[in-house]
Parts: structure tokens; sequence; C-alpha cells
């Protein structure tokens, strides 16, 4: 055999095995999840419930309770063919898990319902950010140091407004506020949130318009607010000066959280340590650490903007 012939014979073996290679590559890029406009599924609209998140089990609990609540009625509206809640960090599922979900199973819309009280940076830049409809170099590193991830939907996705776009803080607040209320004439109102360093006016103003409502409907004189998150450097400080401020004019001052859900470390151990701290709390200040869930109205205003968005997308094209 010549040396042409040998050097042939010896190529054959790699040849094949490359053959075989190429051939294997190709049947593996074939079963790749085909593109979303590809895909053969009768999933139109998803509804995701997001929240902050925190490591209080009751805090998780009360949003779970709120999708389990609202369920039943928002798959009965036509065109939603799925409702899941997402946590923005300390709980699980993550939003970017709850995001892949749904295009695993090959929805074409996900509505976001931000169950948030009004703008702020979470509102502002970091939901946008991780849902992948902005794309803030800054927030990106902000969120990877946080360990939290990005997921950018291969659906369209939507995102709706927070809750200070409605009467219900309003409505939930009075409710709150008269179940505590013995004698307006001689109460105070305080009103405890989170707060937020760079969206200072938006929360004010908003906590500014809870507040006058509250006292013109019940016929308490005033109010104050206080903060417990960062703003605050977590501390009960805050609570404890409004506290004292409230009580300069009146005899009694009335105490309600405005937060989404319930925590241990906000409403017993900042907002409760801050009651604490007042002096003769126990005859001059009433306070009850509950929480703006669970609410009967907070689950129809999910429902009709699920609703809304639902039809909206049912008209277009």
């Amino acid at each position: 055999m010549n040396n042409n012939a040998q050097r042939n014979q010896g190529a054959r073996p790699q040849l094949l095995a490359l053959l075989l290679a190429l051939l294997f590559l190709g049947a593996c890029s074939e079963t790749q999840a085909p593109p979303l406009s590809e895909r053969k599924s009768d999933n139109d609209i998803g509804i995701l419930l997001l929240n902050h998140g925190s490591r209080s089990e009751r805090w998780r609990e009360n949003l779970l309770d709120l999708e389990r609540n609202v369920s039943d009625r928002l798959l009965a509206i036509d065109g939603i063919d799925g409702v899941r809640t997402a946590f923005m960090e300390h709980a699980s599922p993550s939003i970017a898990d709850a995001l892949e979900s749904f295009d695993r199973e090959g929805y074409r819309h996900i509505v976001v319902i931000p169950v948030f009280l009004t703008i702020g940076t979470h509102m502002f830049d970091d939901i946008p950010t991780i849902i992948g409809m902005k794309d803030n170099p800054e927030s990106i590193e902000h969120l990877k140091l946080e360990g939290i991830e990005r997921y950018t939907p291969q659906a369209e996705t939507h995102l709706a407004p927070s809750l200070d776009f409605s009467d219900l803080l309003k409505h939930n607040t009075l409710r709150r506020t008269n179940a505590l209320s013995e004698n307006p004439e001689q109460e105070s109102l305080v009103l405890v949130g989170y707060g937020s360093t760079h969206f200072d006016d938006q929360w004010s103003k908003l906590f500014d318009e809870v507040g006058s409502y509250v006292c013109r409907e019940t016929g308490i004189p005033d109010y104050t607010t206080a903060w417990c998150g960062h703003i605050a450097h977590y501390s009960p400080d805050s609570t404890t000066a409004a506290i004292n401020r409230a009580l300069e004019t009146s005899r009694q001052a009335i105490v309600i959280p405005l937060l989404v859900s319930h925590s241990e470390q906000f409403q017993i151990e900042i907002i409760g340590g801050g009651v604490s701290a007042v002096e003769h709390h126990r005859e001059h200040v009433r306070y009850k650490p509950d929480a703006i869930l669970p609410d009967p109205e907070l689950e129809e205003w999910v429902i009709e903007n699920a609703r809304s968005y639902a039809d909206q997308l049912r008209q277009s094209p």
C-alpha cells in the first residue's frame, strides 16, 4: 500500500468521527425549545402577583393567601390562564423563577401586578430591571450584589401601577382606625410606613392624602407620620417621636402601620418598640400590630387590574 492510500485509510476514522459529531450537534439543536412564536400553547395571559418579600413566614403566607383568595376569580376572566406569586427578595419563588415558569408553559403575555404602596426605588428601578424592561447598569450591578436574578421573558410583559393609584389605602386605613377609635375629638392619628429616601415627596404626599381623608371621615383633629424602614435606619425612634408629637395636642394616639403584610421585625420590634418607649403608653396609645392585608378591597383591586389588562389585550391585534 502506498503512502497516500495509508494516509487516506487513516483519515477515514477521523472523518467518520467528525460526521457523527456534526450529526449529534444537529440533533441536539432540534430538541431546544423553539421561540415563543413557534410554541404550540393555548396559554394566553399569566398574572404575576409581585411583592417585596420578607424573611417572616407570616408575611409570606399573607401574600400566598391573597393569591389563593383571588385565583378562581382571576381564572374566570376570559384570556387569563395562570396566576402566580413572586417575591423580590428574602423569600421564594423569586421573580425570575416565576417568569421563567410562565415562559416554559408558553404564555403570550405576563401581567405583573405589584402589591406595593407607591413609587419608590423598587417600583421605579429594581422591578423594571429584574423583569427586563430597563437596562440601568447601576441597578443591574446592585441586583447582582444583592443576589437578585434578572430574567427577560419571551412573553410580552406588562407592569401594572402600585396601590396608591386607587382609594384602597384610604378605605383600609379608615376601617382600621375606626376599630381602635373611642373618642375621636381627643385622639390623634399616627401613620407608620416604610418610607423612601429618593422618593420622599411621593411617600409624604400619599400619607398626607390618607391622613387627611381619615381625619375628615372620623372627626379626629390631626395626624402625623413616622417611618420604620431604611430611611429611619430600622429604628423605633421615628415612631416614638411621632407618637410624642401627637400626644402634645391629644389625649390618645392611634397608631396604624401602613405596611402591606405583617413582619415581626416591623410591627413588633420596630413599631411596637417605638410604642413601648412612650411614657404611659398603655394609657395613651392604641396600637394593633396588623397590616393592610388581608383586605377584600385589595383582592378586588387585583381582579379589576387584571380584568382591565385582559380586556385591552383581547382588543389588541
